[in-house]
């Protein structure tokens, strides 16, 4: 009887200082990211973790750390913001005949195409001027295609059918090179400026004064569209760095890894 006795009373202890110090418990299970991304070393439950106030405090510093990096890892994860460009109270025009000034683009970019159901992916390089283009397409470092274009003259390796050479050239030289657009007009809408010829339409952001939008008519009813986000900078030249071409059932991605002006007061580039 003694001895059940004694058992008995064994366990209310233990049961009230399991209750006691549960508390202790929760506050803790957090410092338990065993399979977290993150890595940290998981703390084992021990009698430690039912230590007295004078152990618990112990651990607040501990806590504190384990807050910390958590707090840096997430703030390096967070999304750098772009402070965009504010060009509201210039002139369009003259955003546009400053653009001039730039006869073309060397530029890196990722590139996705698509076509119906199909996709491929790669990394290009491009030369890009009003006359003339000359693009490489790289897969897992390989060449795999080659275009070059001079005075409306295209050659591609390997052969490319009409639309494929259409988006690639005309898409890659109107998205980039927006501002060439010739005997255009303004048309000034809520917060943004159309600009227009008898065969191109251009949306400007009036803030950014960077396209948005852009739309050609070409032979056979077929229309070329052009959308644009993402404006980045490159030493003081702003650009969308992402960019979505569709021709018939053509899509083209781009996502601008790199890109360099070429002025006209440049020598010996073509």
């Amino acid at each position: 009887m003694g001895d059940r006795k004694n058992m008995k009373n064994l366990m209310s202890m233990t049961n009230f200082r399991f209750l006691r110090y549960f508390s202790v418990v929760l506050r803790l299970i957090p410092l338990q990211p065993q399979n977290s991304p993150f890595g940290f070393r998981q703390l084992r439950l021990s009698a430690l973790h039912f230590a007295k106030n004078e152990n618990e405090k112990s651990l607040m510093p501990l806590k504190s750390i384990m807050l910390i990096v958590l707090l840096f890892f997430l703030l390096s994860c967070t999304a750098k913001r772009v402070e965009l460009p504010d060009y509201s109270a210039v002139d369009v025009k003259t955003v546009i005949a400053e653009r001039k000034n730039i006869k073309g683009v060397n530029a890196t970019f990722y590139i996705e195409f698509e076509k119906n159901d199909s996709t491929m992916t790669g990394d290009a390089a491009v030369t890009l001027m009003e006359k003339s283009l000359d693009l490489r397409i790289y897969s897992m470092g390989f060449l795999m295609a080659e275009i070059k274009e001079k005075d409306g003259i295209i050659k591609s390796i390997p052969p490319a059918d009409k639309n494929k050479s259409t988006i690639l050239v005309e898409g890659l030289r109107n998205s980039m090179l927006w501002w060439l657009i010739k005997d255009y007009g303004i048309e000034e809408q809520n917060n943004s400026y159309l600009i227009r010829n008898s065969s191109q339409k251009i949306v400007i952001d009036k803030k950014t004064m960077l396209p948005v939008s852009q739309t050609i008519e070409l032979d056979n009813g077929r229309e070329l569209r052009i959308s644009y986000d993402e404006p980045a900078n490159s030493n003081g030249f702003w650009y969308p760095s992402r960019m979505k071409i569709a021709l018939s059932k053509y899509v083209v991605k781009l996502k601008i890894k790199s890109i360099s002006s070429i002025p006209r007061s440049a020598q010996g580039q073509q």
